[in-house]
C-alpha cells in the first residue's frame, strides 16, 4: 500500500507498528532518493529467530520488499546501515551483506547499539536507494 502527498510518496507494509508509531516503512522523494525505515527479522508481527547471518538477510528483505514496491531493488540501494547488538556478529552479518550488495556496492555503516526493540533481534538494517533520471 502507498500513499502520496505532494510529490513525497510514503510505502506502507501494513506492520502493526507503523500505524501504533506513526511512520512509513519507506519514503519516496522527489529527487529519486527512496529511504527505507529500519527493518529487523519481524515478519507478520512476530520476530523470525535465527542466527545473526539469517536475521540479517531476513531484515534486508524486508527492506528490498519495500524497494520493490516502488520499482526498485538491490542494484539501486547506494547506503546500508547496520546496527548490531554483539561486535562478535559483525563478520555475520556483513558476509549476509556481501551476498546482497557485492554488486551494487553501497556506502555503509556498521554500529554496534545498546539493544533493539525486542532482545531477541540482533540487527536492524537501514536502506537508502536512488532512482536515476528522476526530477
Amino acid at each position: 500500500m502507498s500513499e502520496r502527498t505532494g510529490e513525497v510518496r510514503r510505502i506502507s507494509s501494513g506492520g502493526p507498528w507503523e500505524d501504533a508509531i506513526a511512520y512509513s516503512r519507506a519514503v519516496e522523494l522527489p529527487n529519486g532518493m527512496v529511504l527505507v525505515s529500519g527493518c529487523t527479522s519481524v515478519v507478520d508481527g512476530a520476530v523470525v529467530y535465527g542466527n545473526p547471518y539469517e536475521q540479517t538477510v531476513n531484515s534486508f528483505d524486508v527492506a528490498l520488499k519495500a524497494l520493490a514496491q516502488v520499482g526498485l531493488g538491490a542494484q539501486d540501494v547506494v547506503r546500508t546501515r547496520m546496527y548490531l547488538t554483539h561486535a562478535r556478529d559483525v563478520d555475520e552479518v556483513g558476509r549476509a551483506h556481501k551476498e546482497l550488495f557485492d554488486t551494487a556496492r553501497p556506502a555503509s555503516t556498521m554500529v554496534i547499539v545498546a539493544g533493539l526493540v525486542d532482545p531477541n533481534l540482533v540487527v536492524e538494517v537501514e536502506v537508502e536507494a536512488y532512482r536515476g533520471g528522476a526530477a
